[in-house]
């Protein structure tokens, strides 16, 4: 080092010291009080308090745990329909808007500690090995699998698994003293989101739709061809139900029935341009006379169908106000499998109108609580009761209908309550009547099996004492007998037995058929067509007034900003409500 180096050793000594003193002043504020001045300049709070929890807190956390709790209450925050769904959950979520999962093919039950098949499904794995309706499940992968701790999640999560993949079962049949053994390869089994297609007159075809998948447009197209082959003069469609799914499908389906270049919807959000679906000319079934049926539980994807119907004056709606759920989500993937559904934009109808009820960010409870508040005004009941939220909006040919609250019929149809009782629903809502018709049906299942029509089991069953057999067996299952409830709900309890026998035996549509056939709605919907006024008339002032107006007369609406914007892509967008109806079985 040369002498003129060596002047410069103080100064690089003393700047060093200085960085150093910099340096450690601020990890000491780091690791202690001084960190807060840190945290509140951040703008990622989120993260910082994680941090913070998983250096500074009295006790051991789990920081991935505590992530996933507190996510649905995050969106929770946003509205009722922004949702979190762990990794565990996201495949039976999605199962039925794919068309289909990878398992064993069987629906199933449990009762008296024993996996009982329920009935198996078509196309599945088990119907190729053998399996059959009625089989106890007592073992798997050689191991028993009976007793009190059985639900169906831990059934499910035994069955279901990874296409190709192999499960051994050991099952009980009627007749044989010792277990079967059954090596099944699990694979896709189908899922149908129509449930009921069929001619319900010479001249009238009906269709049930239960919810939007992936599979629905064609399932329907394929549910038409047969129709037409039959001579179809006109048509049912059937939303009750219906909680919504993907809306493309509700999209072509209404494309079907629409002349060219008419809106069949539109969606807008604040990170959302507006994007505009208007039919293509192509519809095979723009003439054809339709009505559609909907009830409070359709939802979402099934309001964007009757909604566009509506308001292009294309079908007669029929039934009660449905849910009123105008938002549409995304569903948005992360690494380890789990997904949320971000709403992202609203949906309009051609009208302009969104149907969206009111709601308070983080109340959902008040939310759901909204189906019980209209049973409780009487809505359900009566037309005067409904409470109409939003705007005038006016159709094609100027007839009025609302926003801000689910579309509401053309044709009001009360609820039938005749024999309902708090006997009745504790029966229904607690899963005895389920229980005793999967019990009948494997009692006499060798009687029930010969019979290949709806007609033939109801005659079979109107010999027996359903309502008595059923009140004996539900009170050994811990269901309170009231002799006077059940004298007067007598009927109810008959019908519903019965359907539930034959859709153990026969299937659903063959116990939709059943159903149908003492349906308020569905004979309201056949007098309709009979009449010919499945075509909606004009309200002619108001149509003269507005003939010059386009598509649609929409009245301002404000937007909600959601600040935050997922740097992911988004996938195809869904809109799917999550008030369901309880299922009394599962499959796997």
């Amino acid at each position: 080092m040369t002498k003129q180096q060596e002047r410069f050793v103080p100064l690089i000594v003393a700047i060093s010291v200085v960085i150093g003193i910099l340096v450690g002043t601020f990890i000491s504020s780091l690791f202690s009080g001084g960190r807060l001045s840190v945290i509140n300049s951040s703008s990622n709070k989120i993260n910082d308090l994680f941090y913070l929890i998983n250096d500074e807190y009295v006790d051991s956390v789990s920081i991935p745990d505590l992530v996933e709790k507190s996510l649905p209450t995050i969106l929770q925050n946003l509205d009722p329909h922004s949702v979190y769904i762990s990794a565990n959950e996201v495949e039976s979520s999605m199962q039925e808007l794919n068309g289909s999962f990878s398992g064993i093919g069987v629906q199933f039950t449990i009762y008296r500690d024993t996996v009982r098949i329920v009935s198996i499904i078509k196309g599945g794995p088990s119907e190729s090995v053998g399996l059959k309706a009625g089989d106890k499940i007592v073992a798997i992968d050689g191991k028993p699998f009976v007793g009190d701790s059985l639900s169906n999640d831990m059934v499910m999560k035994r069955l279901k698994g990874t296409k190709g993949s192999n499960v051994k079962v050991d099952i009980l049949r009627n007749g044989s003293r010792q277990p079967i053994s059954y090596n099944i390869s699990r694979g896709d089994v189908p899922i149908s989101s129509i449930r009921a297609a069929y001619k319900i007159t010479d001249d009238t075809g009906y269709i049930r739709i239960s919810t939007f998948g992936s599979n629905t447009l064609t399932e329907f197209w394929s549910a038409m061809a047969k129709f037409n082959m039959q001579g179809l003069k006109s048509l049912i469609l059937d939303l009750r139900g219906n909680p919504g799914g993907y809306m493309e499908p509700a999209v072509q389906i209404a494309n079907e029935f629409l002349a060219k270049n008419k809106l069949i919807v539109y969606t807008e959000g604040y990170k959302a341009p507006r994007e505009e679906q208007r039919s293509d000319g192509r519809g095979a079934y723009q003439n054809l006379p339709l009505v559609v049926l909907v009830d409070e539980s359709s939802a979402s994807a099934s309001e964007i169908l009757s909604g566009a119907l509506q308001d292009n004056d294309r079908a007669t709606i029929v039934g009660r106000r449905t849910f009123g759920k105008g938002l549409v989500q995304v569903p948005i993937e992360f690494k380890d499998g789990s997904m949320i559904r971000l709403t992202r934009s609203r949906y309009y109808t051609p009208a302009g109108r969104c149907v969206q009820k009111p709601y308070k960010a983080g109340q959902d409870d008040e939310y759901q609580a909204d189906l019980l508040l209209r049973e409780e005004s009487g809505e359900y009941y009566n037309e005067d009761s409904i409470h109409v939220h939003g705007e005038k909006y006016y159709t094609s040919i100027g007839r009025v209908v609302y926003g801000g609250g689910g579309i509401i019929p053309d044709v009001f149809t009360p609820a039938d309550t005749i024999g309902m009782n708090s006997y009745f629903r504790e029966a229904y809502i607690g899963g005895h009547i389920f229980q005793f018709a999967y019990n009948f049906t494997d009692t006499h299942r060798n009687e029930l099996e010969a019979f290949t029509q709806e007609p033939m089991i109801a005659s079979y069953l109107e010999q027996k004492n359903l309502p008595e057999i059923f009140a004996q067996f539900a009170e050994s299952n811990g269901l309170k007998r009231r002799n006077l409830m059940l004298k007067k709900s007598e009927k109810l309890f008959r019908q519903q037995i019965t359907a539930n026998i034959i859709n153990d035996v026969l299937g659903e549509q063959a116990a939709q058929i059943y159903l149908n056939q003492n349906d308020v709605m569905i004979q309201r919907a056949l007098q309709i067509i009979a009449e010919g006024k499945a075509f909606p008339e004009a309200n002619t002032k108001v149509a003269l007034r507005n003939q010059t107006k386009g598509d649609a007369i929409r009245q301002p609406y404000t937007f909600v900003h959601y600040a935050y914007a997922p740097p992911m892509p988004l996938l195809k967008h869904f809109a799917i409500c999550t008030t369901r109806k309880n299922k009394p079985y599962a499959k796997a």
